[in-house]
């Protein structure tokens, strides 16, 4: 079992400085009653400290199962630091300023402290596909284990990706004629301004599309199918299914594909300028068919395992075509593997 001591050590010193970024800016939405762009202006720093914390500890163990070009992995996490340390320098640099720190092209100042920014975003993206790289290639043992893994950074990729769209300008920016004069390019919401009514804790706008949700659920799939197959595992003792590695690969396999389709709804969503709590027919169709597609799958990995007749052993001590010892052992060498 390997010790959290073994773990990157400049992603865990990141995720321990955003651990106080949060409650610093906890107390910052306490104390300061200043608002941007229709927020709390110690928002942003609250949310992205947060997700930092999570982000930065789940590669940091990922990296541990890392058994081919473990130096090159290394050097990627920590650029993964580095670049994430100075992106949240400079949220807090313009919160404590009080100006915004995305799409800001208000003063020269300004315009640059934002392209440094998606600089840094850029490095993060890159440095988070070689550890993808270096994941797809690690030897695993058990399989769930290496498919919840794989397909969470992937799903991570595609989710940090979309913090790109949201540099472009606007229909509406574009339509104003001024998108090399404007103070703001670039927006979070599609639709409407940013800044508008929005959802509590998320901030995710209520009026009209909203980028932020699929880079949220895309990011966040490097923590939550993992913890699936954890959860998997912690059940097997009360559910026998479980306890057969077959059944857990296949249930993060549908797990995996209902969350890239869980994405691609959102995404598509978003980008029709449709806010998350007011979806139309349209889209509860498609999350309609992709919860009827996930049970169906479910069902189909749920599903016994053939038994397998063995022949009676003349020699052995009463092995017979229902003893299942070594797939027992299997079973539970693969569950001691995982929770390690």
């Amino acid at each position: 079992m390997s010790s959290w001591r073994s773990w990157h050590r400049p992603l865990v010193l990141f995720a321990a400085a955003m651990a106080v970024m949060t409650v610093v800016s906890a107390i910052g939405l306490i104390a300061d009653d200043r608002v941007l762009a229709s927020a709390a202006i110690w928002f942003k720093p609250f949310k992205f400290a947060v997700s930092f914390v999570v982000y930065a500890l789940a590669l940091a163990w990922m990296l541990t199962l890392v058994t081919r070009g473990r130096r090159a992995g290394w050097w990627a996490g920590t650029v993964v630091a580095l670049s994430s340390l100075a992106e949240m320098a400079i949220i807090t640099g313009q919160v404590i300023r009080g100006k915004r720190s995305h799409f800001n092209h208000a003063t020269p100042f300004d315009e640059t402290l934002f392209s440094a920014m998606a600089v840094t975003v850029v490095i993060l993206w890159t440095g988070t596909l070689v550890i993808a790289i270096l994941l797809l290639r690690a030897r695993i043992a058990d399989r769930a284990s290496a498919w919840a893994i794989r397909s969470g950074v992937l799903l991570t990729l595609v989710g940090a990706g979309f913090g790109f769209l949201m540099t472009q300008p606007t229909p509406e920016q574009r339509a104003a004629g001024n998108p090399d004069t404007a103070d703001v390019i670039g927006a979070h919401s599609v639709g409407v301004p940013d800044g508008g009514p929005s959802m509590p804790l998320t901030g995710w706008s209520t009026t009209g599309g909203d980028l932020r949700i699929p880079h949220f659920i895309g990011m966040h799939a490097l923590q939550l199918l993992p913890l699936f197959l954890v959860a998997l595992v912690c059940l097997a003792p009360r559910f026998p299914r479980l306890r057969d590695p077959r059944v857990r690969l296949r249930l993060v396999l549908v797990a995996s594909g209902t969350c890239a389709a869980v994405v691609a709804l959102v995404t598509w969503q978003a980008l029709r300028g449709q806010p998350l709590i007011h979806p139309d027919g349209a889209t509860l169709g498609a999350a309609a068919l992709i919860v009827v597609a996930s049970a169906a799958a479910c069902f189909w990995a749920l599903r016994p395992a053939p038994v397998q007749q063995r022949p009676y052993s003349h020699h052995g001590s009463g092995a017979g075509p229902d003893s299942g010892s070594g797939s027992d052992f299997d079973s539970d060498r693969s569950q001691k593997e995982l929770l390690s």
